[in-house]
């Protein structure tokens, strides 16, 4: 007897599911998590050669019946991700799926979540720190739910911001400024977002004016870090997509919580998803919120349910055979 999975390719995810799509299905992946209807994985991470490393995040939505993993490789020639999508009652594959797009669009669409949740309503002028991959796709979670009027753009080479400063103007009917200083991006921003490859901190916790919003996404690595230690003295709301990973792999919070002023102290860092289901909102006087972002396996399940849900009622994807089982040869 033999069954099938599915093959999702890039470009099918693509066509099957928006940013827009991810950013309201994952609010709603969070909210599941925060209830504990859905559980994470911790990530397993192995880094190799000098700048190389290896992932794998999995996760488990108990009511929607579905487990994954997404695995991935990241090295300074490139990188790939696949995701593999399991019922979780059956213990059946279900699709194998090209995972890049659907790791870019849940990581934006987690920065989405978190401005939308943490940061101040109204809040409609942004800095975007970093031009690389990601950037454009942070820009458009975060305009998705508040509304931007304006955009500062910075990164430290002229032709990449200006190249990017560009692209968002013809993606977005919004001012763009293209900031000549990392000081000029932030002043006075209500909203800053940082997604660089950082390796020592450069954002300076006077650079962020009162009341401001930062999501913290390009750090994900425990050698990293955007942001100094000197900033916690003003952060009154921290939240994380995942204290654990966050625990496992932010140096900027490993200092802080694990070696520094704020040793012994991470019931301060809030969950998404429990900040999401018990409707948890920053104090009203708090100077800076923080949302830290690390990447989870939920994020991405919830991805990869939409897009194989939307595929199957589409009969879209390449089939792939599979056997229940076979003989084992004892010998040559």
């Amino acid at each position: 007897m033999k069954q099938a999975a599915i093959w999702l390719s890039e470009e099918d995810i693509t066509s099957l599911v928006s940013l827009k799509d991810t950013v309201d299905a994952l609010e709603d992946g969070v909210r599941q998590l925060g209830e504990g209807t859905g559980f994470n994985i911790p990530k397993a991470l192995g880094s190799f050669a000098e700048a190389s490393s290896m992932h794998s995040l999995g996760s488990v939505m108990v009511q929607a019946g579905y487990c994954g993993y997404k695995n991935w490789i990241n090295t300074p020639l490139g990188a790939k991700a696949v995701f593999i999508l399991f019922d979780a009652n059956e213990g059946r594959l279900l699709a194998m799926m090209e995972a890049n797009c659907l790791g870019q669009m849940r990581t934006s669409a987690m920065t989405g979540l978190g401005t939308k949740w943490v940061a101040r309503e109204g809040a409609n002028d942004m800095a975007m720190i970093g031009t690389g991959r990601q950037a454009l796709a942070q820009v458009a979670a975060v305009h998705l739910v508040r509304p931007l009027e304006r955009i500062r753009i910075w990164s430290p080479t002229p032709e990449k911001r200006q190249a990017f400063c560009a692209a968002v103007a013809e993606q977005f009917d919004v001012e763009v400024v293209e900031a000549e200083s990392l000081e000029e991006a932030t002043e006075g921003a209500p909203i800053v977002t940082t997604v660089t490859r950082a390796r020592e901190p450069f954002l300076k916790a006077s650079m962020l004016a009162r009341g401001a919003h930062l999501n913290a996404v390009g750090a994900i690595l425990s050698h990293s870090a955007e942001f100094e230690q000197a900033l916690f003295a003003r952060v009154g709301f921290i939240a994380v997509d995942d204290v654990l990973n966050a625990q496992k792999g932010s140096r900027e919070l490993i200092e802080y919580f694990d070696q520094g002023e704020g040793r012994g102290n991470w019931d301060r860092v809030r969950p998404l998803g429990q900040v999401v289901a018990n409707h948890e909102k920053a104090p009203s006087d708090c100077d800076i919120t923080l949302f830290k972002s690390m990447g989870m396996g939920i994020s991405d399940l919830t991805v990869a349910i939409m897009a194989y849900q939307r595929a199957a009622d589409a009969g879209r994807g390449k089939p792939i055979p599979l056997m229940l089982k076979a003989p084992i040869r004892w010998t040559n």
